[in-house]
């Protein structure tokens, strides 16, 4: 498993990246840096569309973009966006709303210096807006999402998305796959895995002992094998030897109520076996406070909770509370300058 990610010094900037410049990330971006934060921080992105975007909102009298050459020059400034760009400058008058091969690829370039600069413990946190998949794929880069490119930039083996809220944890076995496919992927170890991640993400969060769910992959949990084996050949196996090993892990559950036992305060965190399965409830609960967390990175990564969001992209309505949200949860992750777990309650 990989090592608890470093926190840098609180004095480090937070990095933002601004993700696909067509969609809304840019706006809520403005949006979260106009209404102030506690700390210092940086944009991995466009400085032409950060001005645009600025402009737009009519926010010149309060917000300008200064381009910077390193996370280090980033001057805390509240009037001040720092933006960091290590590829090329976008086309002006880039039509928002709009799929762009050059949005695309830059929101991978920008993800990717971040997470160069979050290696060498240069920046706190990264924070991320909304990328689009089929404008990186444009763009020539094919990955599935955020997740698959920070696992791999970092190389980390081991890692999980997890997605909460004030009400829900909940951590995927598998993410970006095919429905068909997800039972062919499920293995002792994939669970094992992700059970511990869910451990270590609830201790990052202060919980000194975490209480796991583990929902199952069949209707009723399988029903003792009525409705599939995979609960008694694989999920159960893998939360016995998870127990042996000291963590306070149940399972599995049936997938149509074990998210409702986790937001009625019976468990701490829940263990989804596919991508809708886990996202699902928690974005059901509003998405405004929603949070992707990437658990097993070398570093903290946090990210809003909706996609890009085209059709409202330059309208000016765009709800900035999940990435406030995320920024909120890095900031919490990352309390103090030793690196390591935060103190526990």
């Amino acid at each position: 498993m990989s090592a608890t990610p470093a926190a840098g010094p609180p004095s480090l900037p937070m990095g933002f990246t601004m993700g696909d410049a067509a969609g809304i990330g840019p706006e809520i971006i403005v949006k979260v840096f106009a209404a102030g934060l506690p700390g210092p921080a940086l944009v991995y992105g466009d400085a032409g569309i950060l001005q645009a975007t600025i402009s737009r909102l009519e926010l010149d009298t309060h917000l300008r973009v200064e381009i910077i050459s390193e996370p280090e020059a980033c001057s805390g400034d509240p009037a001040v966006i720092p933006v960091l760009n290590r590829w090329l400058a976008l086309p002006e008058g880039l039509a928002l709303g709009q799929v762009h091969a050059e949005a695309g690829r830059g929101a991978y370039e920008y993800l990717c210096h971040a997470i160069d600069d979050a290696m060498a413990q240069r920046i706190r946190a990264i924070v991320t807006a909304p990328l689009n998949k089929k404008a990186m794929m444009l763009g020539g880069v094919d990955y599935p999402g955020h997740t698959e490119i920070l696992a791999e930039r970092s190389g980390t083996q081991r890692y999980a998305m997890m997605l909460a809220n004030p009400e829900l944890r909940v951590l995927l076995v598998t993410i970006h796959i095919p429905l068909a496919a997800v039972s062919g992927m499920l293995t002792i170890e994939s669970e094992l895995d992700a059970i511990r991640l869910a451990d270590l993400a609830c201790r990052q969060a202060g919980l000194r002992r975490p209480r796991i769910a583990v929902a199952g992959l069949n209707p009723h949990a399988g029903e003792n094998g009525r409705f599939g084996r995979e609960e008694i050949d694989i999920i159960a196996p893998a939360i016995e030897t998870a127990r042996a090993e000291g963590l306070d892990v149940s399972g599995p559950w049936p997938g149509d109520t074990v998210f409702m036992r986790a937001r009625m305060g019976e468990f701490d965190i829940v263990v989804a076996q596919y991508h809708d399965q886990g996202l699902i409830p928690v974005k059901y609960l509003g998405v405004e406070q929603g949070v992707n967390i990437t658990v097993g990175l070398p570093f903290v990564r946090t990210s809003v909770d909706h996609g890009t969001a085209y059709p409202i992209a330059g309208q000016g309505i765009a709800d900035p509370a999940s990435l406030r949200a995320a920024y909120d949860t890095a900031l919490a992750m990352t309390p103090h300058a030793g690196g390591g777990e935060p103190p526990l309650e």
